[in-house]
């Protein structure tokens, strides 16, 4: 039996980084561990309807609130999230340093970097749980443009001195930069292997893929199909970049006339719902609404492809219209067209008519069911959240 562990989890404030994570930690604090979070104060009560205890810092991100206020250089991008490693920074030494309240474990997410300086430099297991596709063997060999980009362009040698500087100071292990950020010495991919680009040269002596682990989302409420909807179909851009009124339009224009189809329509916080126009009764709108309840009744998602979003509907065998937004989801939007259960509409093409003809052809082909039912059973079988905490479990007493 392994000993009860107080465990340290480190994120950022963002839902796809956050939500992946929750249901591992449930799981955690089931089983008896003490688990310590720590994020920006705006998820404090998310977090601790884990049983988590919640330690906020002041964020140096402020994407949640205004995603095109994102450095659109590689070098602000990555200067901003070491900003935000340095803000947590004193944060952890002073809750959970060598004064503080040490833990056993650090889980980690891949932006938590002052969580993995925090775990070497205290000397105990840290863990990484991915919320999207993790490093390859050769991957910086197959798209050098990427690591180029950031060491060659202007600000980019301060960037990397900035940030060895940092990790020596803080008694990190690993002082390479990119291996810092990019190869943990242990992960926990939370998302399914089929949706991982060169899966076979992962090297799975560090990386374990165990599918999405969703858990109980009770508290956030339980949506009901309506008598009489013969299909249903959820739209979604999930949770940063929902002020598109001009493509919730196109949507209720393709799809609020088509026989048999009931449409629920998510549109976030930023949009103005009079910028709709007139919605028909086929078709309900939300600010927000809970994603698994309505993808457990639903005949087609159009989603913008976020690593959380496709893995949800491959859970649930939901055939896919990907419209990518932005960041990794152009990827996975191929991933999933790739694996032949999508269509991939581009925004600046999401016209009624596209919209609408991609939904035809997808439900249409008999093939694509075929598909998801091998993938949704595939990623059941991976493990999900059980085995994420029973591979932690294994760190604790190893």
């Amino acid at each position: 039996m392994t000993r009860r562990a107080h465990v340290l989890m480190v994120s950022i404030p963002a839902h796809g980084h956050v939500n992946p994570s929750l249901a591992v930690v449930a799981e955690l604090v089931a089983r008896g561990h003490r688990v310590s979070y720590v994020n920006g104060a705006s998820f404090r009560e998310t977090v601790e309807s884990t049983g988590a205890a919640f330690v906020p810092y002041e964020s140096a991100l402020r994407f949640a609130e205004d995603p095109a206020s994102w450095p659109a250089d590689p070098v602000g991008l990555q200067e901003l999230f070491l900003d935000d490693a340095l803000a947590m920074w004193p944060v952890l030494l002073e809750h959970f340093g060598e004064a503080g309240d040490r833990p056993d474990l650090v889980l980690c997410d891949i932006a938590g970097y002052a969580g993995r300086a925090l775990g070497e430099r205290l000397g105990v297991p840290v863990v990484q749980l991915s919320p999207t596709y993790v490093g390859w063997e050769g991957f910086e060999e197959d798209f050098p443009e990427i690591f180029e980009a950031v060491r060659s362009a202007p600000g980019g040698p301060e960037h990397y001195r900035r940030f060895a500087e940092w990790l020596a100071g803080a008694g990190a292990v690993q002082r390479d930069v990119d291996a810092f950020k990019a190869r943990p010495e242990r992960a926990i991919a939370l998302i399914p292997r089929a949706m991982q680009p060169n899966a076979d040269r992962v090297d799975e002596r560090r990386v374990s893929f165990v599918g999405p682990c969703f858990g109980d989302r009770a508290h956030q409420g339980e949506w009901r199909r309506p008598a009489g909807a013969e299909k249903v179909l959820l739209v979604s851009l999930g949770s940063a970049y929902t002020d598109q009124p001009a493509f919730y339009r196109a949507c209720v224009e393709a799809f609020g006339d088509l026989p048999g189809w009931h449409t629920v329509l998510q549109v976030g916080r930023h949009t103005d719902l009079a910028e709709l126009g007139e919605v028909p009764d086929t078709v309900e709108v939300h600010r927000w609404v809970p994603q698994l309840s309505v993808l457990a009744q639903a005949d087609a998602f159009v989603t913008h492809a976020g690593m959380g979003g496709s893995s949800e509907g491959l859970f649930h065998a939901v055939p896919m219209i990907a419209v990518p937004q932005a960041v990794d989801q152009f990827a996975n939007a191929d991933a999933l067209v790739g694996l032949g259960v999508a269509r991939r509409v581009d925004a600046g093409a999401a016209t009624a008519e596209a919209l609408r003809g991609a939904l035809l052809e997808l439900v249409g082909d008999v093939g694509v069911g075929e598909r998801l039912a091998g993938l949704a059973a595939a990623g059941r079988a991976e493990g999900g959240t059980v085995r994420a905490a029973d591979l932690i479990e294994a760190e604790v007493r190893g």
